[in-house]
């Protein structure tokens, strides 16, 4: 089929995808992200919105950009190279590709490498859900390429959505210091406590909006059957009985998390080698399923087990169906706001500790200090309160932080 006739496809489905774009929200990301690089990388688990966010983006560029999805089988016949030569020889400036991963050559790296030496007025923005593959391939792009990572909504974002706010970010260092002040204000407007087990239940993807709690749940149990299944086999040579014994890994851990693993009898029960057990973890934890904790004495390239596990969000528990562990979802949730202001770690008291500085305890609404007194800068995380009082902070402020 001539090129023409495939290219006019491609564009025709780009358009119809924008102009039927419903998304007047932008996600944290958009505005951190510099656009004007000429080869930017979003990678994020599935679900978290990098389809939406570069639509938003191709639709402001209009007939300078063109967007692809690289399952299209337009891809089949053609290479990415195709698409790039044509879309910068009709004065097309941006590509949008989506999906990289599902490109049906092996080759998506070294094209766009190509891309970028060979087309210096053309800017190329990537996507892909499979953490393990993008890191796995990314070192030939390494010297090129601005990598970005997109998460689920916090619970700021949450209620941006939700209810129409227009409420900013919170350093973690600021928040420490004002949450009383800061938290006042907020609870000032919104009743952050039900809105905030909400948010626990349904609230971290964001294709919430579209979901009753059934079909969320539903949603997010398909999303990590497709890390096993199809994610991971992309980049690892598993056979269908190692699949299996990673979701029986996953009902084991919904049975025990957060714990520090006995790699032993974890190991046993798994039946494979404790080797083959750590690379499940990074699997997994690549996958956007579970994360896996250092002590902070560990080396960083040293090969150490885990000091802790937690799943990565409280939704993932949502749809394994283990919510009713409350102790376990606020470390998941805490974990999931924390990691992203800093290095974090499981240290030998307390619960977390975010660059190698701060120190936090997580629990409930009359947890204290005794398990981390007279540690500098630690703090006690509480759920079930709307502001806190020196050093102890309500659990809810943690969202805040993107």
């Amino acid at each position: 089929m001539e090129i023409n006739i495939v290219m006019n496809r491609i564009y025709e489905i780009s358009s119809r995808l924008t102009e039927a774009l419903n998304a007047p929200l932008y996600r944290y990301l958009y505005d951190v992200i510099s656009w004007g690089d000429r080869l930017i990388m979003i990678k994020g688990s599935r679900g978290v919105g990098k389809t939406t966010m570069m639509l938003q983006r191709c639709k402001e560029l209009g007939d300078k950009g063109v967007y692809a999805s690289l399952d299209n089988f337009f891809f089949n016949e053609h290479t990415i190279l195709d698409l790039a030569d044509y879309h910068y020889k009709h004065g097309g400036t941006h590509i949008f590709l989506d999906e990289v991963h599902r490109y049906p050559h092996s080759s998506w790296e070294r094209e766009l490498k190509n891309i970028y030496d060979s087309y210096p007025a053309l800017n190329i923005v990537f996507t892909g859900s499979s953490l393990l593959q993008l890191n796995s391939k990314i070192a030939d792009l390494s010297r090129r390429v601005a990598v970005y990572e997109l998460r689920g909504l916090s619970f700021r974002e949450y209620l941006n959505f939700t209810g129409n706010h227009d409420m900013a970010s919170i350093s973690l260092p600021d928040l420490l210091v004002n949450h009383r002040t800061l938290a006042s204000k907020i609870t000032a407007s919104i009743r952050v406590i039900g809105e905030f087990e909400k948010y626990l239940k349904m609230g971290y993807y964001p294709f919430f909006i579209e979901s009753s709690e059934f079909t969320y749940s539903q949603r997010v149990e398909r999303l990590v059957s497709s890390v096993i299944d199809l994610d991971i086999p992309a980049v690892s040579a598993i056979e269908y009985e190692t699949q299996l014994k990673l979701k029986k890994l996953l009902v084991i851990l919904a049975e025990q998390v957060p714990f520090v693993p006995n790699m032993t009898s974890l190991s046993r029960d798994v039946e494979v080698t404790r080797n083959q057990l750590m690379k499940f973890f990074t699997m997994l934890s690549d996958g956007a399923i579970l994360r896996t904790l250092m002590d902070p004495t560990t080396q960083p390239k040293r090969a150490s087990k885990p000091e802790k596990i937690l799943f990565d969000n409280p939704s993932v528990m949502q749809a394994l169906g283990i919510m009713n562990k409350i102790g376990t979802v606020r470390e998941s949730f805490v974990a999931s706001m924390l990691s992203y202001a800093g290095n974090l770690y499981a240290p030998k008291e307390g619960d977390f500790l975010v660059d190698r500085k701060y120190l936090f305890e997580v629990g409930g609404k009359g947890k204290g200090f005794s398990q981390i007194a007279d540690r500098s800068d630690s703090y006690v995380i509480s759920d079930n309160i709307e502001t806190g009082v020196g050093n102890k902070v309500p659990m809810w402020l943690l969202g805040f932080l993107y």
